[in-house]
């Protein structure tokens, strides 16, 4: 069965405005014969009368005026969804997942990333969480999430992949009893009996104990840095930190110290899909990977 299309209700609410059919016809760019058609098929497809006319003047029909109302509604809506469907286009509308591991916070990479992509696309709804960093990989391969912010080194599927968007280096956080916190800077010899608290990210504790020539002696693996700092707090054990936590998280019982040599170095990178479809992801990679954090 014919239905009525887009072009009779345009035509039809043309005339509703203008009450003229000449006039409609210039309007609409088409030829006044035409824009008759068009309003003699709405009717017959509609089973109604629209307008009554006569050679001198042109007037809605109940029919007309109740359809009239319900069309210009219909007609808004179609409007608005040719601009949602321009937005997505350009990533100004959607949704994006966002996740991290707290060290992205205490950088303030984080924040200025999504803080500034908000601010130029409020359209996009955009959620973050905590994420275990052993688990971004699977999460970003299963659409969990679309971007994450880790730690490197970290092992990623294949179709992942990272951009560091932090530079930072490692210090130790060590009791502050310890006779080694009485040094302004600590040899990584002088850790070799020492027993580390390990963070999510392990690199660092690994690099300084190769440096030191020795095996470290590892303790609890507590995951977040927060729990990590606790334990060092807590338990006389030591830790190697990102340098940034030295600015941020102030815990009694604990200082940090810089290590000797050449610093160890420590990053932040995002995480996400090589070949990343959804214009608004896209569009927050270019503004996240072009954000610098504050270490």
């Amino acid at each position: 069965m014919r239905q009525l299309e887009l072009r009779h209700i345009r035509a039809f609410v043309c005339v509703a405005q203008q009450l003229h059919f000449a006039h409609a016809a210039d309007e609409l760019g088409i030829a006044a014969p035409s824009l008759t058609r068009l309003i003699q098929e709405a009717e017959r497809l509609l089973g109604v009368r629209l307008f009554y006319r006569t050679k001198r003047s042109v007037a809605l029909s109940a029919a007309g005026s109740a359809y009239l109302s319900e069309a210009l509604v219909a007609l808004d809506h179609l409007a608005r969804a040719e601009q949602h469907a321009t937005l997505a286009e350009r990533g100004e509308l959607g949704h994006i997942e966002i996740g991290y591991v707290a060290s992205a916070v205490y950088a303030g990479v984080l924040q200025t990333a999504v803080g500034g992509f908000r601010d130029t696309h409020p359209g996009v709804d955009v959620s973050i969480r905590e994420v275990p960093m052993d688990a971004v990989a699977a999460m970003l391969a299963d659409g969990q999430l679309d971007a994450a912010y880790i730690r490197p080194p970290m092992p990623l599927a294949s179709g992942i992949q990272a951009a560091t968007v932090h530079r930072d280096r490692f210090v130790l956080a060590l009791p502050a009893a310890s006779p080694l916190a009485a040094c302004e800077n600590v040899r990584p010899a002088q850790l070799r009996d020492q027993c580390f608290v390990l963070p999510e990210q392990e690199s660092g504790t690994f690099e300084l104990a190769r440096r030191g020539r020795f095996s470290p002696r590892l303790g609890p693996r507590p995951g977040t840095l927060a729990a990590v700092l606790a334990c060092v707090s807590l338990g006389g054990n030591v830790a190697v930190v990102p340098h940034t936590l030295a600015g941020c998280i102030a815990l009694p019982g604990v200082v940090y110290r810089d290590v000797t040599g050449q610093p160890i170095p420590s990053e932040i990178a995002l995480a996400f899909r090589q070949y990343e479809r959804a214009p608004a992801v896209k569009a927050f990679l270019r503004v996240a990977r072009a954000t610098k954090g504050q270490g």
